[in-house]
């Protein structure tokens, strides 16, 4: 039996979780998330929680399982509090503006980029080297980092780009002077 497939989500107050199918709809105070489960998996809301079930022991009945009560669970918790990723910009003059559609991003080339947020995506710079992505969707959130980080990535001998909040970028040696 899966540890994580049998706990039951807990479905927390002000949050409104329906089943019709293989469709599970949960609606919160920060949105509305839908997702198309697995046929195989059955997916009942009771006792003030959502529980997944599993047909057989099959392995790959076993790895919908975890995967289905986890994507329900970053529901829940999604339309509750929601997901936030921050980005870095290093480099000089490399900087982020917010717009009514996105963001435009100064980093080095010839243009400004221009990257707009996608519709439950809100995108934020409270300085100009930090862009903050929020929204009740996790996996739309990520995306949205990833692309972001995309338009100029680290590179490994000045370090300069975009990278993720905390992340290490690991340096290379630059060349030396041969004699």
């Amino acid at each position: 039996m899966s540890r994580i497939g049998k706990r039951p989500v807990a479905i927390t107050k002000g949050v409104d979780v329906s089943v019709s199918g293989t469709t599970v709809r949960v609606k919160g105070p920060k949105g509305e998330l839908t997702l198309n489960a697995h046929p195989d998996m059955v997916v009942k809301v009771q006792d003030g929680g959502v529980l997944v079930e599993r047909p057989s022991d099959a392995a790959g009945h076993k790895a919908l399982h975890g995967l289905t009560r986890t994507l329900i669970a970053n529901m829940v918790g999604g339309v509750t509090e929601g997901f936030k990723k921050s980005l870095e910009i290093v480099g000089v003059g490399y900087k982020a503006e917010k717009n009514a559609k996105g963001i435009k991003l100064t980093v080095g080339y010839s243009h400004v980029v221009q990257f707009d947020a996608p519709k439950g995506i809100t995108i934020d710079t409270p300085n100009p080297t930090t862009v903050v992505i929020s929204g009740a969707d996790k996996q739309m959130v990520g995306q949205v980092a990833a692309e972001i980080r995309l338009v100029r990535p680290p590179e490994p001998y000045k370090g300069k780009g975009i990278r993720y909040l905390g992340e290490q970028v690991r340096r290379k040696a630059g060349k030396t002077a041969g004699a």
